[in-house]
């Protein structure tokens, strides 16, 4: 016996969380890479017709009387393409080829046995369909409206999203008293951990914890003579004198410039098939380094980024600043046809940038229709990224300190001329004078034009947009001062977005010292983002950075002064069971060490680090200074680095990507390079086999050997030396001791830090 309308109901729900797969596959996919196919016009436009003949009849017919508003049969409503695109989440756990297979009926549910095949021509439009990227051109039902929620169940009637709030005046440290605290940041971690039943990790051992600080603030391990000074200082302030030594080298700011750098996409390229250098980029990679080491306030920081052009346009670092809003990809090859969308495209660079970078906020997601989850409209992306709308990348001949000498130095900025682009020649405009709300992103179809405006959710008091407005001062022309008013509408805490801004640099700062945020998607503080682990700890960090005056090195010394810092990564399985994850950081999580900073380990353990600072890069992976000065050019990554997961900087990264991968391994077992630093390595060490390994253990790992180290690494020096002289090999001693060092440095103690 056969359910024909069973069945086809069962195919066409089945059909839907195919499509949604894909989508989702795709929108993955554009992630990494901007490009789209060649063929997209025509395919869509093939898809369309097939929509229009086959698809759309069937979804009207067979799905919709189950699939509404009302019934949301299996948490599907196909009502509007919004509707079942957003309403079938919680059915995306299938895995894809169970859904192939349901497709193909060759694995359907329990029913399955009384139902007959789908027939291969319908399926063969349906996959052709699909194939072509699923097209559609309307609701698929008329006058139905999207409904969102952005507030939790249990923060309806309160406010709506927790990000969106205003800093919580009650976040203030609980009153706990513990040996354990050290400070207030240790009583919000202790006030979760006690309501589970679990105890902290004592301190570590001083050995773990220069070697800690030096890696978190430095990006380099310490020296044995620093290593040695610390341990034998006694001193209780010696750790604090530490931290505070740290902060105030030159190295600090190299290190916090890689973190930066990969949210704002930093590169010296264009991107795309050619990939055109842009050699005059690097600047603002030093202005990095220059405003990290003076430890400019935050919300300086980011105007200067934003408009340091039209705040202080005389000086040099403030206009380099701006260098910010062109490092991202562009097509150097386009068609008069492309111009526009173009243009388009390099604002929604911008802004989306902005967006997940500053705020931590998807706003690129709007660029199309309103947003899915977040309360940001189309509207509101049009008018933010109509602040944009004439700022294009321009050079300009600038007296840099402290040399004094004259250099070309890449901007962002109106009313100067543009840095060249191969269509020139065909009537390129580099800008348009005014932004359009575009209908799904089409530049075809316009719909009023849109002028500077932000983000409704994030203004306060009954203000409006005009509320940040700046006017230009007399007799300025060249720009409008709409950057400007955006800065000021960005770090402004008491009416504008100030208090999101702080909540996730002060959640990155956390991020980077423990390696996972108190929010764990640090680009993404919307409602498809992670909740914060310690809320009320996040908003008293942010209400410290602002009371420090925006400064981040005070927020750095609060956090690793704590003993929540401080902790052992010892492992105690029955603490483990109550709380798997570490998610309330009952101890210290080991963290793998990212691509500069191994590499920059490995210099400065073999004796060769040249630390010039500032100045072009390189392509040279056999350039002695630190890694932050290879130069990022997108098609042509270092080797190594790439190894060890170094990205391509298309888009903002808020947390790299960790591998463990078998080439990982090889560059330590038998790279040319490798085995080159060893050899100076070992030419820095002792004569004295057990001093030897003494100060071999302390370069690399950061600690004395162990007594039974010390004995099996006599003995591998023994064996290293019987085999080199039965190999007739010059200089067998040597050969050995350049083994113990290759083999320190294959450690995972070499790359882990504690």
């Amino acid at each position: 016996m056969y359910y024909p309308r069973r069945h086809l109901q069962l195919f066409l729900l089945t059909f839907i969380l195919f499509i949604v797969h894909l989508f989702d596959a795709t929108a993955r996919s554009e992630t990494k890479s901007p490009q789209i196919r060649s063929t997209h016009a025509s395919d869509m436009q093939k898809g369309m017709r097939l929509f229009k003949e086959t698809i759309r009849p069937l979804l009207q017919t067979h799905c919709h009387t189950c699939h509404n508003q009302d019934s949301k049969s299996a948490h599907l409503d196909v009502s509007t393409y919004d509707h079942f695109m957003t309403g079938s989440k919680t059915l995306l756990k299938l895995p894809t080829p169970l859904l192939m297979q349901r497709l193909y009926h060759k694995k359907i549910p329990s029913i399955a046995h009384k139902l007959s095949a789908i027939p291969k021509p319908t399926m063969t439009r349906i996959i052709e369909w699909v194939r072509l990227g699923s097209p559609f051109d309307r609701p698929l039902v008329p006058n139905t409206s999207i409904v969102r929620e952005f507030s939790a169940p249990e923060e309806k009637g309160v406010h709506p999203f927790w990000s969106f709030r205003p800093l919580d005046p009650k976040a203030v440290p609980p009153l706990l008293e513990s040996p354990w605290s050290q400070n207030d940041i240790d009583r919000f971690i202790l006030m979760p951990l006690e309501k589970i039943g679990i105890s902290p990790n004592p301190p570590a051992d001083r050995h773990t914890l220069i070697r800690r600080a030096t890696f978190d603030l430095w990006g380099l391990p310490p020296t044995p003579e620093q290593i040695h000074s610390f341990v034998e200082n006694q001193d209780p302030l010696s750790y604090e004198q530490l931290v505070e030594q740290l902060l105030e080298s030159s190295h600090y700011g190299e290190r916090w410039a890689r973190h930066w750098m990969d949210l704002v996409r930093f590169a010296e390229s264009t991107g795309f098939e050619h990939d055109s250098d842009r050699p005059n980029a690097f600047h603002y990679r030093d202005f990095l380094i220059r405003a990290f080491n003076r430890d400019m306030p935050y919300d300086q920081f980011l105007t200067c980024q934003l408009a340091g052009d039209e705040i202080d346009p005389t000086r040099p670092d403030s206009l380099i600043a701006t260098g910010f809003l062109g490092c991202g990809v562009f097509p150097t090859q386009l068609t008069e046809s492309e111009f526009e969308s173009a243009r388009y495209d390099e604002l929604d660079d911008m802004i989306t940038t902005i967006g997940v970078a500053f705020l931590g906020l998807s706003i690129g997601c709007a660029r199309c229709h309103d947003h899915k989850y977040d309360p940001i409209s189309t509207h509101e992306y049009y008018r933010f990224a109509s602040c944009f709308t004439t700022t294009i990348r321009s050079e300009l001949d600038l007296i840099l300190p402290p040399s004094g000498e004259l250099h070309k130095v890449q901007i962002s900025s109106e009313g100067l001329p543009p840095i060249k682009h191969p269509a020139d020649g065909r009537g390129y405009p580099h800008f348009y004078p005014q932004t359009h709300f575009l209908i799904r992103g089409d530049v075809s179809q316009k719909k009023g034009i849109a002028y500077p405006g932000f983000l409704k959710v994030l203004m306060r008091d009954d203000k409006q947009s005009d509320h940040w407005t700046q006017s230009p001062p007399p007799n300025w022309t060249r720009t409008a001062f709409h950057r400007t008013s955006l800065a000021k509408w960005l770090t402004d805490t008491e009416s504008g977005a100030g208090h999101l801004v702080a909540r996730v640099i002060v959640n990155r700062l956390w991020q980077h010292h423990f390696g996972r945020g108190i929010v764990t998607t640090p680009n993404d503080f919307g409602s498809q983002g992670a909740r914060p682990t310690h809320p009320l700890l996040l908003d008293w960090l942010a209400q410290q950075l602002i009371h420090y005056n925006w400064r981040l090195k005070p927020i750095h010394k609060l956090i690793m002064l704590s003993n929540t810092y401080r902790q052992s990564s010892d492992f105690d399985q029955i603490r483990e069971s109550k709380d798997p994850d570490n998610r309330f950081f009952w101890r210290r999580t080991p963290r793998r060490l990212e691509a500069e900073a191994i590499r920059d380990a490995m210099l400065l353990v073999s004796g060769l680090m040249d630390k010039t600072m500032y100045g072009s890069g390189t392509l040279d992976p056999s350039m002695l200074r630190r890694s932050i000065y290879f130069t990022v050019k997108r098609s042509e990554l270092i080797p190594m680095m790439k190894i060890f997961d170094w990205p391509e900087h298309l888009v903002s990264i808020g947390a790299r990507t960790i591998t463990t991968t078998a080439p990982q391994a090889l560059v330590f077992m038998n790279h040319p390079e490798g085995r080159r630093l060893c050899r100076n390595f070992e030419q820095r060490l002792p004569k004295e086999t057990v001093a030897a390994i003494h100060q071999g253990y302390l370069h690399a790992l950061g600690r004395p050997p162990t007594q039974s180290e010390v004995a099996s690494t006599e003995s591998f020096l023994s064996q290293q030396t019987t085999l080199y002289r039965t190999l007739q090999q010059s200089d067998p001693d040597t050969l050995a001791r350049i083994d113990f060092c290759q083999a320190l440095m294959s450690m995972n103690a070499f790359i882990y830090i504690d």
